[in-house]
């Protein structure tokens, strides 16, 4: 297993010798075998390392002890100790996140100012084959493209993120840290498949396993290496044709116009297009896409390829993000368009439990019903997201808000227009026109019980029984673990 991890490490240049590496060690099997490994190749690779551990604020007892364990073996090994603390309930119920997502979100923000302080140059983490493989399927099983699929990658260069350990399974994992007599702490929470992540790894993959494939997890890590160089490739290659084939502006008389609106506007040119492989013209409307910030679905791709074969004058494509396509006889000009014109509006059935694909907002809206395991509901999520099932009708309603629209957030005095709700002081970030438009709102025979980024309304907040967790799901992307 060394010696795989060792060639995984030089093969694709995750360490350079003089690298001061942060492991991040939560405790459990997976970090803890990073550390003996990567102990292990210290002095071949020529790099220093420290131990960083984070601290959320979830499971009591239970997480102190992990950090305890963590300190512990952090000395015994006269390793330097990173110590970070997060409160990530109070996170997740200010920002209206679930819990997983604030706790990765208040570990990465971490993981950012350990390298901005000087204190390591790369942060090392124990994602695995296995994490590889559920993160895989899952975007199998929400829709995702080539890039979806690359999954995990073994370096995120951007926030300085290595994963040394991603050709390496959980049950090599813990037979190496048994051959060393290394003991390792146990999350009670990675049990719970209340969680999606949780059911895929203990019910749907060990089925798949059993009567399907026996090597599922080893083919849907291959997968997501295919997939990765593919999307790398794809990258590449858009980047040179967009050059060649995208012109910014609208023609005018004078040339193109380049002020005002048209700043922000792209052409692509339709002839040049049509006479490219139907491959390459699917990947270059995402690359438009991604130009503006906006991820497509593989519907809004065939609207634009058939826009592009027919040269259908004047006709208009309303997609994810308040992105605009409009042809003409040559092109097809892509815009963010405001808000006052902007045709996007929106409204869908929801059954409980059940989800629904927002094709304007580019994402999936999913209620979940959630029933109280041994441990109890408010251990693993934000009470503050969870409303009670007894008080919902089995169909709701997710809609963008209209003028007009009240919310009465938990821990607030009085209903407030969600005009007010979505200004930036209360978001705590500037918020695009178009994107303020398609905010989403559940509604349940007519009264707002779920918006995005607010705490459920205390008329609606879980008691007791079963709970309901309106989720909001990217399309064709997942965050990274």
């Amino acid at each position: 297993m060394i010696e795989r991890v060792r060639r995984y490490i030089l093969d694709r240049r995750l360490l350079v010798p003089g690298d001061r590496i942060a492991i991040a060690v939560s405790g459990g099997a997976d970090s803890v075998a990073l550390l003996r490994v990567l102990l292990e190749l210290r002095e071949e690779l020529g790099v220093v390392f420290s131990v960083a551990h984070f601290h959320h604020g979830i499971r009591g007892a239970e997480a102190d002890a992990d950090q305890q364990f963590v300190s512990e073996l952090a000395d015994h090994f006269g390793l330097e100790l990173h110590l970070g603390v997060g409160d990530a309930p109070v996170f997740a119920r200010e920002r209206g996140l679930s819990l997983e997502t604030a706790a990765r979100e208040l570990r990465h923000r971490w993981f950012a100012a350990l390298l901005a302080e000087g204190k390591a140059d790369k942060v090392a983490t124990a994602h695995t084959l296995d994490d590889q493989a559920e993160t895989v399927l899952m975007r199998i099983i929400r829709g995702a493209g080539s890039k979806g699929l690359s999954g995990i990658s073994p370096l995120h260069s951007e926030k300085k993120l290595l994963r040394p350990f991603l050709q390496t399974s959980r049950i090599e994992i813990e037979r190496y840290l048994s051959s060393l007599n290394q003991l390792w702490r146990q999350d009670s929470t990675n049990q719970d498949v209340a969680h999606t992540r949780n059911r895929v790894r203990h019910e749907l993959l060990p089925l798949l396993e059993q009567h399907f494939n026996p090597a599922i997890r080893q083919n849907l890590s291959d997968l997501a290496e295919v997939a990765r160089a593919e999307a790398e490739y794809w990258e590449r290659e858009m980047r040179v044709l967009a050059t060649r084939l995208l012109r910014p502006g609208k023609p005018s008389r004078s040339g193109r116009s380049s002020s005002g609106k048209a700043a922000t506007t792209l052409a692509l040119d339709v002839d040049a297009t049509q006479s490219l492989p139907l491959a390459v013209q699917r990947q270059l409307f995402h690359h438009v896409a991604a130009m503006f910030g906006i991820t497509l679905e593989f519907n809004h791709v065939e609207e634009l390829i058939e826009m592009a074969r027919h040269r259908q004058r004047s006709k208009k494509a309303i997609l994810p993000g308040g992105l605009v396509a409009v042809s003409t006889f040559r092109e097809i000009q892509f815009s963010s368009e405001p808000p006052e014109r902007n045709a996007g509006g929106y409204a869908c059935t929801l059954r409980v439990p059940g989800e629904v694909a927002i094709s304007p907002l580019g994402s999936t809206v999913r209620a979940r019903v959630i029933t109280p395991g041994a441990s109890g509901i408010a251990e693993v999520y934000n009470p503050a997201l969870l409303l009670d099932r007894a008080l919902l009708h089995s169909e709701l309603v997710v809609r963008n808000w209209r003028a007009g629209d009240r919310y009465f957030p938990a821990h607030t005095k009085a209903p407030r227009k969600i005009k007010e709700l979505l200004q930036a002081g209360r978001l705590g970030r500037l918020v695009a026109p178009a994107e303020r438009q398609l905010w989403p709102v559940v509604e349940c025979a007519g009264e707002i019980v779920w918006l995005r980024g607010f705490p459920v309304p205390e008329a609606f907040a879980y008691r007791s029984g079963d709970a309901v967790l309106i989720e909001e799901v990217k399309i064709t992307s997942g965050a990274e673990l």
